[in-house]
């Protein structure tokens, strides 16, 4: 149904009719939006599964290290070999826009070079077990930055493509609508209102006629 307030003029008429016109082509890019933004979503949720399944794996093969580890060490010796890390990991953010969505991107970098301070202990009094068992930590960790990555993208894909398919299903089931409507009920209007003038016309000129003539139906 048309809005009362309404005003059923040319100037009000044409003014929705370009109104129209911009809802519907928008309505059509946000719908091409929300759907390449389906599609990348799916592809984000599918590289995100295999990568938790390798993370998960790798911590599933530490801890097994560990627990090695801790049998063939006393606790005293772990802890006092795990207390001071030599190594520091620093870790760096940055952003890319995907679909006006602001990803962020995940970098990290090491105090050092040297692969060999993950140990931050003297092997003399440690088991193997123990080296293995920080080793596969250390691998792991790239994989790590990347599904939280992945798991950061996954959650503002689906925010934007909520935030558009509210904006989609307005235009189409409210503002494309009710524009069309208003417009029909001006042009309604402005049609009752031009027949009600030829017809104001018609009698003005019979008037006219009947004064100059002398004639009465």
């Amino acid at each position: 149904m048309a809005k009362t307030q309404v005003n059923p003029t040319r100037m009000e008429l044409t003014r929705l009719k370009k109104k129209l016109v911009t809802a519907s082509r928008g309505h059509k890019l946000l719908k091409d939006k929300r759907d390449e933004l389906m599609r990348q979503f799916l592809n984000m949720v599918r590289e995100n599964m295999e990568l938790r399944k390798e993370v998960e794996a790798g911590i599933r093969a530490a801890n097994k290290n560990f627990v090695i580890a801790r049998a063939a060490m006393s606790e005293e010796t772990l802890h006092t070999a795990l207390m001071a890390p030599k190594q520091e990991v620093y870790l760096e953010t940055e952003k890319k826009n995907v679909m006006s969505v602001e990803l962020p991107v995940f970098e990290y970098r090491t105090r050092t070079a040297d692969t060999n301070d993950i140990y931050a202990y003297g092997f003399a009094f440690t088991s193997g077990d123990l080296d293995d068992a920080v080793k596969s930590l250390a691998d792991v960790l790239p994989q790590m930055l990347q599904l939280a990555e992945k798991e950061k993208d996954c959650q503002l894909m689906a925010a934007e493509i909520e935030k558009t398919r509210r904006r989609v299903n307005a235009l189409e089931h409210v503002i494309i609508p009710e524009t069309r409507e208003n417009i029909r009920y001006i042009t309604m209007k402005l049609d009752e209102n031009e027949r009600s003038s030829q017809i104001r016309l018609l009698k003005v000129k019979d008037m006219m006629l009947e004064k100059t003539h002398h004639y009465q139906e």
